[in-house]
């Protein structure tokens, strides 16, 4: 009896945080005025405020001249680009040189001088030297659209922000069966989730195309060097603050990225992240938000790598018992109400797919529904593997900072070209 009702109140439980995150995964999408209203608004005007853009690039010599070349096409008039490199990096150091020199006039080249290397610390390295109103930050392998400053520019300027996070999209999706399921998870995340996150004042930031006032982020302190996931820390901080944040999402003007290279890469990307948003959890800064709604959803969107860890040991389990014990029927039955939701889940999924195609002309066949669909399961025993080494590493106390490197897989070769 007991037994029964464990497994049924675990059951329960996680059915409804899958009905929860889908609800909320399909924010957007609820009428057509909520979907018009997460695009960037037509820029009208000259700019009237400066960037200061920030590169950070550690063994990136592959892709860091696209990357600043790009940015150096913006039809914004006022604008400067850092590219930061480590002292021990003489080969992304020779690329950066190189590129600085076609442009000196926009292009400085900021040196990290610190013994241990991570993004933050890169960040803080720059910080002090940026000259613009706003700080942007772009990771070295970004694709940007030489119109995005230019419209970050008016949604500053129309809302008041003090923050504006731009659209970031995983491009690459027919690379692998994985990479196709991680371009439709930075899908739905930066077309709909974020935005709700926006909209009820606790934000954790993406990792670039995320502009702050530089004045507000000096005020904040800059980044966290310690934390694993700075751009979620710098969100819940400024959220917490009460600082404003836009998110706004168009898919011409998205920052195109690629997808990790190889499955263990992004098993230690997603370790990474969730090990960082442990850690934001463990500082508690989210406790300074004002109501009562706004730290329920804090908590419970930076326990994610607990709740995904969970999920991937108990599902099976429930199934198994539904189906190799003597249960009653009714029991049996709420056991698979978690893959229920997931079922749901899979059918967004296949729409959102169409949609993803849609919005970059992209061409989804009928392959990419079957790996989509045959590829869940695992996708999602990956995360939950992720989530649990995030959990492990945390609890042992290792912080080290694990990179992902870039091979650029996904620029067109009209972009390679150029």
């Amino acid at each position: 009896m007991l037994t029964s009702m464990v497994v049924c109140a675990v059951s329960l439980a996680l059915f409804w945080m899958a009905a929860f995150t889908l609800w909320w995964q399909m924010h957007a999408w609820r009428t057509p005025e909520t979907l018009a209203g997460t695009r960037f608004q037509p820029a009208g005007g000259e700019g009237a405020l400066s960037f200061s853009l920030l590169v950070p690039a550690r063994h990136e010599q592959a892709v860091l001249e696209h990357t600043v070349t790009r940015l150096l096409t913006s039809t914004h008039g006022r604008f400067e680009v850092l590219v930061i490199v480590g002292h021990d990096d003489p080969e992304t150091t020779e690329v950066a040189e190189k590129v600085a020199t076609t442009a000196p006039d926009r292009v400085r080249v900021i040196v990290d001088t610190h013994e241990k290397k991570n993004k933050p610390k890169a960040l803080n390295t720059a910080l002090p030297h940026c000259r613009g109103e706003v700080v942007g930050v772009f990771d070295a392998e970004d694709q940007v659209h030489p119109e995005l400053l230019t419209h970050v520019d008016h949604a500053f300027r129309a809302t008041g922000a003090d923050v504006v996070q731009g659209g970031v999209q995983l491009i690459n999706f027919h690379s692998s069966w994985y990479s196709l399921r991680n371009c439709l998870e930075y899908f739905f995340w930066f077309r709909s989730r974020l935005h709700l996150h926006a909209e009820k004042g606790f934000i954790p930031l993406g990792g670039n195309t995320v502009f702050v006032r530089t004045d507000v982020l000096r005020e904040a302190g800059g980044w966290d060097p310690r934390c694993l996931a700075e751009d979620c820390d710098l969100g819940v901080r400024l959220s917490s603050a009460g600082k404003r944040v836009v998110v706004a999402y168009d898919s011409e003007m998205v920052t195109r990225e690629e997808t990790p290279g190889t499955l263990m890469s992004l098993l230690k990307q997603r370790t990474r992240w969730n090990q960082g948003f442990l850690q934001v959890y463990r500082k508690k800064d989210w406790r300074q938000l004002p109501t009562l709604a706004q730290r329920m959803l804090a908590r419970y969107t930076l326990m994610t790598p607990f709740f995904q860890a969970f999920n991937g040991i108990v599902i099976p389990l429930n199934i198994a018992i539904a189906l190799l014990l003597d249960v009653p029927s009714g029991v049996a039955v709420v056991t698979f109400l978690p893959a229920v939701a997931m079922l749901v889940t899979f059918v967004f999924e296949v729409v959102g797919l169409h949609d993803f195609g849609t919005q970059y002309g992209l061409r989804v066949r009928l392959v990419h529904y079957l790996k989509l669909i045959l590829g869940g399961p695992f996708y999602q025993m990956l995360l939950a593997g992720a989530a649990l080494r995030a959990v492990w590493r945390e609890q042992r106390g290792q912080s080290d900072w694990e990179l992902t490197r870039h091979v650029g897989a996904h620029l067109t070769r009209e972009d390679v070209m150029s």
